[in-house]
């Protein structure tokens, strides 16, 4: 914890600055510290963890709600985190929270999200992190259960802080909460579809569709905890290594 009074709060998402997700997680991180946020200017889900290199970084600076101070980015949620870190805040945040993300980051949506992805960001700087998400993917949505799974996470990590490397993942329906459960990611994909079409100018392209499957038997997962009715809560980390094959190849000799 910093030596002021108060731990400062960053505030970021993939929704954009001016998101409902973004505003109803500023009210909650409001209860707990003194908030800053910084987020990309504009729509950018899916955009995993990507970065912005071959342009420069733009950031403008807002007043959100007449309460909190603003930074809007022109790149990525991952950006936003870095330049937050490297440039645009004054003394270093002692938490990190992306969200409310409008729709589901659980299963196979982590890789995709830039949601977790701006989290994520924020454990390889070496602060505690916490991605956000609600299943509705209505800007309207009740907001209300998926704040106060925050507020429950926010001061548990706060109070306990996270191991090094671990981000943790919350997803929650929409409405009241119902309680939050402790789970693994789901086993999961999307199947893919590539609609061909001709633009006017007689030019190929493509439009993505597809349907996302749930591979999992057992319900001791994220999606399955979703379903019936609760928050789902996961600690993931960025290490992709495979230890368990690892520790079984370390003696081949290739």
């Amino acid at each position: 914890m910093s030596d002021y009074q108060k731990p400062l709060i960053l505030v970021s998402n993939d929704d954009g600055i001016f998101s409902n997700g973004i505003k109803a997680l500023a009210d909650v991180a409001d209860e707990f510290g003194d908030v800053e946020i910084i987020a990309p200017d504009r729509q950018q889900s899916a955009v995993g963890h990507s970065i912005t290199i071959s342009t420069p970084l733009r950031a403008r600076s807002f007043r959100i709600d007449n309460r909190f101070n603003g930074q809007a980015v022109s790149g990525t949620p991952a950006d936003s985190v870095k330049l937050a870190h490297n440039q645009l805040m004054n003394r270093k945040p002692d938490l990190v929270v992306s969200g409310i993300n409008h729709g589901s980051n659980a299963g196979i949506n982590i890789i995709y999200s830039g949601t977790v992805s701006a989290a994520t960001e924020g454990t390889i700087l070496g602060y505690p992190s916490i991605a956000i998400s609600c299943t509705d993917f209505d800007e309207d949505a009740d907001l209300s259960g998926c704040k106060d799974a925050a507020r429950k996470v926010i001061g548990y990590v706060l109070n306990h802080g996270l191991p090094k490397g671990v981000t943790l993942n919350l997803n929650a329906p929409s409405g009241p909460l119902k309680g939050i459960k402790w789970v693994r990611q789901a086993n999961s994909r999307y199947v893919e579809e590539f609609e061909g079409r001709i633009d006017p100018h007689n030019r190929s392209y493509y439009w993505m569709t597809g349907k996302f499957q749930l591979l999992d038997e057992d319900e001791d997962n994220d999606i399955s905890v979703i379903e019936k009715g609760y928050a789902a809560l996961t600690p993931i980390q960025y290490d992709l290594t495979a230890y368990s094959l690892l520790d079984d190849l370390r003696d081949l000799d290739l």
